[in-house]
């Protein structure tokens, strides 16, 4: 090859491993994905391999690196040739991917980059589901790095809040690199769900699981799924003080808590205790949502079905039972919020103009500038004896 050609080649790597996985979202260089190029009379043979024979990506990966080869100067034509990872090379990703973390070390510590929020409800049917997609969604807007674990096994709807359907209506399913699970992208949002999961076919059988099972199944989420590099990470609770919530205080410590209510006193009176348990555990209470709240109509009368107040009595039940929480958001009524829902198009996603959606906008707002503070957490001190 001569010095002209070799200079090309040079370029076109340069130009080819700049392309982005987007499952992994790291460059192929990275990855070592990129497995040979060669420049003969300005056609470019550039060689690739994909983590897995039936990755999802292969024809988009194809693509953008068909096109970032074509846009360097000198190049006439494009062949790629496509193959696979061997298991020594897979191996070889899924460690970097870990950064060195053994298989089931969770990466979401005290000491990571990442905030973890959990999204609790005291009682179910208070649209928390819905409070966990449409923040989650707000916060993509503003450019954060966001993930979803559905953990309300029982119950899951993240995968239908979110769209996360293909063109047959099935759920789809996470790729799998060996024992790394990559979560599905929506909306700027990578979200995991037992849904994701269950056998083809038997996306309505009922999850009948007990505790230990529940509490492998949290463990495994947040163990084995490489979210990356996230700047919050929102975990979706079941409703109640059960297993999963308990697990969730042992494995998450640190983990902070969002309350959800509707301004019903049934709703707000049993929110306390999903704060309550939260304490249990040092977790810190961060705030409270309200869903469900009044919708103003444009002569100034309100929609209220459910009352007013539930939040405001929640934040303060909990503040004067130890530590400020705030009343941070109350969600309207609106129909773009219900559509959103049934679509799997988050309305702080469709239609930030929306009076919900502007609420979400400002929950994420108040959120992302709000410290992540030791206030209303117990140390572990101990008295120092001379």
């Amino acid at each position: 090859m001569d010095s002209f050609s070799s200079g090309l080649a040079a370029a076109v790597r340069e130009a080819v491993g700049r392309v982005s996985d987007p499952e992994l979202r790291r460059p192929l260089a990275e990855l070592g994905m990129i497995k040979g190029v060669e420049v003969t009379g300005g056609v470019a043979v550039v060689g690739i391999v994909l983590t897995i024979s039936t990755c999802p990506a292969a024809a988009r990966i194809e693509r953008d690196v068909r096109a970032a080869a074509t846009a360097v100067g000198g190049v006439k034509e494009v062949v790629i040739n496509v193959g696979v990872m061997t298991a020594e090379e897979r191996n070889a990703l899924t460690a970097k991917l870990r950064e060195g973390r053994g298989q089931s070390s969770m990466p979401f510590t005290a000491e990571s980059l990442t905030r973890v929020i959990a999204v609790s409800s005291g009682k179910g049917g208070v649209g928390k589901s819905t409070v966990t997609t449409n923040l989650a969604a707000a916060m993509a807007a503003r450019g954060l790095s966001v993930g979803i674990i559905d953990a309300d096994v029982h119950g899951f709807s993240v995968p239908g809040l979110l769209g996360l359907f293909d063109n047959q209506g099935k759920i789809i399913r996470p790729t799998r690199i060996d024992n790394l699970v990559l979560p599905p992208v929506a909306h700027g949002i990578k979200a995991v769900s037992i849904g994701m999961f269950l056998p083809e076919g038997a996306e309505d059988t009922a999850v009948s699981w007990r505790g230990p099972m529940l509490h492998r199944t949290l463990e495994q989420f947040l163990t084995d799924v490489y979210f990356g590099d996230l700047d919050v990470l929102l975990i979706d609770l079941p409703p109640g003080t059960g297993d999963i919530a308990i697990s969730l205080g042992q494995i998450l410590p640190h983990a902070e808590v969002l309350v959800v209510t509707t301004p019903q006193p049934a709703a707000s009176g049993v929110a306390v205790r999903s704060g309550m348990l939260a304490r249990e555990f040092d977790q810190r209470v961060i705030g409270v949502v309200e869903t469900m709240s009044p919708m103003r109509f444009a002569d100034g009368s309100a929609f209220e079905p459910f009352g007013v107040g539930g939040g405001a009595a929640v934040a303060a039940r909990l503040s004067a039972l130890g530590g400020n929480v705030p009343l941070l958001a109350s969600i309207p009524f609106s129909n773009g919020l219900r559509a959103g829902g049934d679509t799997g198009v988050p309305v702080a996603a469709a239609d930030p103009e929306d009076p919900a959606a502007r609420a979400f906008t400002d929950l994420a707002e108040r959120l992302v500038v709000s410290p992540r503070g030791l206030s209303g957490r117990r140390l572990p001190l101990s008295p120092v004896t001379a």
